[in-house]
């Protein structure tokens, strides 16, 4: 079986950690019983008194001993967890990822130590986050005229304002009204998707896959919301990431400096797909997007996953 066809296979059951095993110590059972009556003569008091302390003195030294255990046994499983944390392997995962919910409900994970490179990296992808789309700012004009030339590279360039930009997937005559929680990093995975995947950039941007709906998403405006769900998704607002998907993603910046734009235009590419799966129009545009936070994180659980093209779904991007 090729990695690929591995890659392909969903994972069923908990990928993300393992069930914990714990030794449950209870007190003897003479703990809980009732104390002697005095019903006893002077010399049996006196030798159930003697025994009585012995059995105390049995009981101390075995629970010396048990506690004693205890500690050795939670030192060992600390400098083991530091062995295989630190070498990076599938074990060391496991036991860094518990299980992601418990009763339905999300759980925070612990997070191996970054190394200064995902630090570094981790870092300027936040900052990219906190830039909000500017209309007044020339660099932020640049770039959303810089996208028409690549969406429309035979038509000339409109005002920044203009009902052409609706053919874009704007909702009005003004893009920059559309970005609200996007920011200008949004922005920047467009242009991205547009230069590095040009033919599936094209083809999404034309609806030119599968057979579509009367009322389709609008292609630059649903681009807007794909940056704002992944951002949540891999929990890039938090100081550290808590969540599987967003530990799993600094392992993706590691290798790779551009890890949060590749993984978008797979984002793109696969909500198109769920699109056409489930024959959706415009309303039902939210479930669509659910439903591709899910796949996502499902495929970046994956273990043999160590770069976004490593993603099942990266096989849908053509170039």
């Amino acid at each position: 079986m090729t990695s690929r066809t591995l890659r392909k296979r969903l994972h069923h059951g908990d990928v993300d950690g393992k069930k914990n095993e714990h030794l449950e110590t209870s007190g003897s059972d003479d703990l809980n019983e009732p104390l002697l009556g005095n019903y006893y003569s002077d010399t049996h008091a006196e030798e159930s008194s003697l025994e009585e302390t012995c059995d105390d003195e049995r009981r101390k030294e075995h629970l010396h001993w048990t506690l004693l255990f205890s500690q050795l046994v939670a030192q060992w499983a600390r400098w083991l967890a530091n062995i295989v944390l630190g070498s990076g392997s599938l074990i060391g995962r496991l036991l860094t990822f518990p299980s992601t919910t418990q009763n339905g409900k999300s759980t925070k994970l612990l997070a191996p130590p970054l190394s200064p490179l995902q630090e570094a990296r981790l870092r300027k992808l936040r900052q990219r986050l906190e830039v909000p789309f500017d209309g007044s700012r020339v660099e932020h004009q640049d770039a959303l005229l810089q996208l028409w030339k690549l969406a429309y590279p035979d038509k000339e360039l409109p005002p920044l304002k203009s009902e052409l930009w609706k053919q874009m997937g704007w909702q009005g005559s003004d893009p920059s009204t559309d970005f609200r929680g996007g920011g200008f990093i949004s922005l920047e995975n467009l242009i991205f998707f547009a230069q590095q995947y040009p033919e599936s950039f094209q083809r999404l941007l034309h609806k030119q896959d599968g057979t579509r709906a009367e009322w389709e998403y609008p292609f630059a405006v649903a681009g807007i919301n794909i940056s704002f769900v992944l951002a949540q998704m891999l929990d890039l607002q938090s100081a550290e990431p808590t969540s599987l998907a967003g530990i799993r993603f600094v392992e993706l910046l590691q290798e790779d400096e551009m890890a949060f734009d590749n993984l978008y235009c797979v984002a793109f590419q696969m909500m198109d797909a769920q699109w056409l799966a489930k024959r959706a129009s415009y309303m039902e545009f939210n479930d669509v997007l659910k439903s591709t936070r899910s796949q996502l994180e499902r495929e970046l659980a994956l273990e043999d996953v160590s770069s976004v093209k490593d993603l099942p779904a990266y096989n849908m991007l053509r170039r």
